[in-house]
């Protein structure tokens, strides 16, 4: 089997068609399901952001498994397969995970160095654990993925080489201005409770704005975003909580707005954003980190109003300069990229290795029983002595071939030597299969307990 990985991102694909590919949540997981109905992957999981929709699995033929994956993708994201394909991208195997590593440690990011994509590939993992479409090949390579990611930031300074998309949008509104400066003593109104926004709110009352109103289609969530904003040792910034169907009005009295729901229409429309401003004189500034988007693009033609989405933030963020520490994070990623491959390898051959240990643990238990019944004289002692002297002179013929293939199946183009031991040994494919089905169930309950 073969990991291979299919997607389109900000790099690939115009914010109009990320934007009409957006997958909610309950369609990540149908997708998910559907993937591994398909015939040529038996593992799948999902990696779907605001700037990102990448489609992972272990397949066992290459070009099958990238047209099923391709039209899975297209069915599901609800853009016509034609359409799609010019915008996808494929990796396979080892290019497959230099891309994930990339990812975690946000070298592909809208914002290079950015590290909130570790909590996408985090939930991603989580979701593909709950549905049990996660196997042992995709839990080893989003576990390590996570743990490339955090050696990056905390080996090397990627995070100098870009900010979060919050961070970043609103330099982008501050136009030039200290942040802090520019916020200080303004209102602001964040509309969503979940991460993106969250961490929207965290940066808007450490930037020194006075007040902050999160509005929420569930009440209870943003009322649990105000009291971690409020509490004791906090920011210390004033907080409350709304509907979201005082929005509009809230809207009038807000000066900075950011905008992350993860609703399929606008959440703010020309209108709204129109009657807001009509006769204030003071600017209004909107940040839409929403794909699809929550504000009107229209809004931006108003007077008065500054209005940055995803569409403006790539476009700056390509001119955005490049740390030097971008150069370690890549040579960290080529060799977390090799030792992956390389344990991956060591790990097919693994099952036959054990296979084998066990036949030929058998064939001593049935030779000391055979010597019994030809010997029946032996005392407890000797029957012993003889059967430790027989296992001994077993695991010193098979130590030094065991390791040996062992190191040899690590290495590129090794996968071949689990299928000549298998045929020199003559071993059960089933025993090896009963092996590795074991492996995988003590492997995924050991990694669903780590996520």
């Amino acid at each position: 089997m073969s990991l291979l990985v299919v997607g389109l991102s900000h790099r690939s694909a115009p914010v109009s068609i990320l934007e009409r590919a957006s997958l909610p949540a309950d369609t990540r997981s149908k997708l998910l399901q559907d993937t591994l109905a398909a015939e040529p992957a038996t593992e799948g999981t999902v990696l779907a952001t605001c700037n990102r929709i990448e489609l992972y699995a272990d397949v066992d033929k290459f070009h099958a498994g990238v047209a099923e994956l391709s039209t899975l993708l297209a069915q599901h994201s609800g853009v016509g397969l034609d359409e799609l394909t010019p915008y996808l991208y494929v990796h396979y195997e080892d290019r497959a995970v230099h891309h994930l590593f990339s990812v975690a440690c946000g070298l592909d990011s809208m914002v290079v160095g950015e590290g909130q994509i570790l909590g996408q590939i985090k939930d991603a993992l989580a979701l593909g654990q709950e549905l049990h479409t996660a196997g042992r090949l995709l839990n080893d390579l989003f576990q390590q993925a996570l743990r490339v990611g955090k050696r990056a930031h905390s080996e090397t300074g990627i995070d100098r080489a870009g900010q979060s998309l919050v961070t970043f949008g609103l330099q982008q509104l501050a136009d030039g201005t200290d942040v802090d400066t520019w916020a200080k003593g303004k209102k602001a109104l964040v509309i969503g409770a979940g991460s993106m926004s969250s961490l929207a709110a965290a940066t808007l009352a450490r930037s020194g704005v006075a007040e902050i109103v999160v509005a929420n289609r569930t009440l209870a969530r943003a009322e649990r975003l105000v009291q971690i904003l409020t509490e004791p040792g906090g920011t210390g910034v004033a907080a409350r909580a709304a509907e979201m169907v005082a929005v509009g009005d809230e809207l009038r009295g807000a000066d900075i707005v950011v905008s992350c729901t993860g609703a399929t229409g606008l959440v703010l429309t020309g209108d709204d954003v129109a009657d807001a401003v009509r006769d204030r004189e003071t600017p209004l500034a909107l940040l839409d980190l929403a794909m699809p988007r929550d504000i009107d693009a229209a809004a931006h033609r108003l007077p008065g109003v500054r209005l940055v989405d995803i569409e403006s933030l790539a476009e700056a963020s390509a001119d955005a300069p490049m740390a030097a520490d971008v150069d370690r994070v890549r040579a960290i990623v080529a060799d977390e990229v090799a030792a992956f491959g390389a344990a991956q390898r060591a790990a097919h051959i693994t099952p036959t290795v054990v296979a084998l240990r066990a036949m030929a643990a058998d064939v001593v238990t049935s030779e000391v029983t055979r010597l019994e019944g030809r010997l029946p004289g032996l005392d407890e002692k000797q029957r012993a002595e003889i059967t430790q002297t027989v296992r001994r002179v077993v695991d010193k013929l098979l130590h030094a071939p065991t390791v040996r293939v062992k190191q040899l199946a690590s290495e590129p183009g090794g996968a071949g030597y689990a299928d000549a031991l298998r045929t020199l040994f003559d071993l059960d494919p089933e025993t090896v299969a009963a092996v590795s089905r074991a492996d995988l169930n003590d492997a995924d309950v050991k990694n669903r307990g780590r996520v």
